[in-house]
């Protein structure tokens, strides 16, 4: 009995030796030594690369990271998600995205992750569950260069009392400044007060969806049934098209006071719209957070970053002095629910790693670039470039920031049956009703194909 009793204590010792082994390793509390993250964009495939050696260097846990080539993703998830060796980490397109994928969703309620969220309204959420978790937020508006519009307040005849571009909060006034500028254009430098309209097939994206959002946040924001505006578009089997004047009033302001004659926009591309921009030829530019490297790149660019600056896409709509830029994302990172628990918990530690320590943070910000909408960004650790500055200060202005409600038009063929009406519109070949009527017609029909 001695003997046996020696050979526990001996057993017990060695137990407990290994087991303060294993606490001090790098190996983290999941268990997993391995997941698996299919990255949706091949522009920072080689920075996730990066991060997965430094993770596996602080951990232990290898990250493997596979990136789906441009236009491919969705295809690639479902050969990728049927194999044994699946993502535990995967992206969603938003509510639409999850629509596809929440059989595959874990609920992510409990996770660090979520609590880190800034604005928890803007997470993918289905009952009590939350299932999808934004990572970056992009903001879009007028892009306009402060030099230009100080110059213009500067005028002793200018037609408005208002100082400064940064008074400008509804479209009334925008209006009044953008056709005065067109009146003074030679005295301000410029050949136009905004850049080119790009009407030319396939660049038409920055009208058809991105201007065509704010119309149709406010037609679905009036659906008092929902409180989510795309979950409103994507119920509405046909559209009003409510706002269409309001549409009209800033497409109209677009085109009457460009440096293109609005018969010529067909061969104009977004390209030409920022270079226009650049090289300080024009005032204003519609435009995203993202248009910074174009600007940047442009050769003989003129326009000094502290110049560069935002205000709303405002339409008429009564209110939207309270309007801040269209903030949203169509990025939401998902955690793969028929994975291991192991699988699932590692997959959340490292995404919480990436968000919260000093590391991850640092490649968030210098190297993807995000503006990342969690609370544990300190001010020296958000972006630098000029326009994400320019939304996180939108963003803490206390202003309605508009949804991008987009997610909810039901097609590509709707999209770009509207942009090709807005293009004959241009060149006078449609009257505005036409145009109407398309949109509205396209959207019932396209409606009515997805339901069969």
């Amino acid at each position: 009995m001695g003997k046996k009793l020696l050979s526990l204590v001996l057993s017990a010792a060695m137990l407990l030796t290994l087991l303060a082994g294993c606490s001090g390793s790098k190996e983290k509390a999941s268990g997993a030594k391995e997941i698996y993250f299919l990255n949706f964009k091949p522009e920072i495939a080689q920075v996730y690369d990066s991060i997965a050696k430094d993770y596996e260097k602080e951990t232990g846990v290898k990250v493997k990271v596979v990136t789906a080539a441009s236009g491919t993703y969705e295809t690639t998830l479902k050969s990728e998600i049927a194999k044994s060796d699946a993502p535990t980490i995967f992206q969603i397109n938003g509510p639409v995205g999850y629509q596809s994928w929440k059989d595959y969703c874990a609920d992510l309620k409990d996770t660090k992750l979520y609590s880190y969220l800034s604005d928890k309204s803007l997470a993918i959420k289905d009952g009590d569950g939350v299932y999808g978790i934004p990572y970056v937020v992009e903001g879009y508006g007028i892009i306009y260069n402060d030099a230009i519009m100080r110059k213009y307040f500067a005028l002793s005849d200018k037609a408005v009392s208002v100082n400064s571009a940064a008074e400008i909060n509804n479209f009334d006034l925008l209006k009044k400044v953008v056709e005065d500028m067109t009146k003074h254009k030679d005295q301000l430098g410029i050949k136009g007060v905004f850049a080119s309209t790009s009407l030319k097939a396939g660049e038409q994206w920055r009208w058809q969806t991105h201007l065509a959002n704010i119309p149709f946040y406010y037609e679905f924001k009036d659906n008092t049934k929902y409180d989510n505006t795309v979950l409103a578009g994507l119920a509405a089997d046909q559209i009003e098209f409510k706002y269409a004047d309001n549409f009209k009033n800033i497409f109209d302001l677009y085109i009457n006071n460009s440096i293109t004659d609005k018969k010529l926009l067909g061969s104009k591309s977004v390209d030409d719209s920022m270079a226009e921009f650049a090289l300080g030829n024009v005032a204003m530019v519609q435009n995203g957070n993202w248009a910074w490297a174009q600007i940047k790149g442009v050769s003989g660019n003129t326009v000094k970053e502290s110049d560069i600056k935002f205000l709303p896409i405002y339409t008429g709509v009564k209110g939207e002095e309270n309007q801040g830029l269209a903030i949203g994302t169509e990025n939401y990172f998902a955690i793969n629910s028929k994975v291991s628990k192991e699988k699932q918990e590692a997959s959340i530690e490292f995404l919480e790693w990436l968000f919260s320590s000093e590391t991850g943070k640092k490649y968030v910000t210098k190297d993807l670039g995000f503006i990342a909408p969690f609370n544990t960004f300190k001010d020296n650790e958000k972006p630098s470039d000029p326009l994400a500055k320019e939304v996180l200060a939108w963003m803490e202005k206390g202003v309605n920031s508009v949804a991008w409600t987009f997610a909810a038009f039901p097609s590509e063929d709707f999209k770009n049956y509207f942009g090709d009406a807005l293009l004959e519109y241009a060149q006078g070949n449609k009257s505005w009703d036409d145009v109407v009527k398309v949109v509205k017609d396209s959207w019932a029909s396209e409606k009515a194909k997805k339901a069969k």
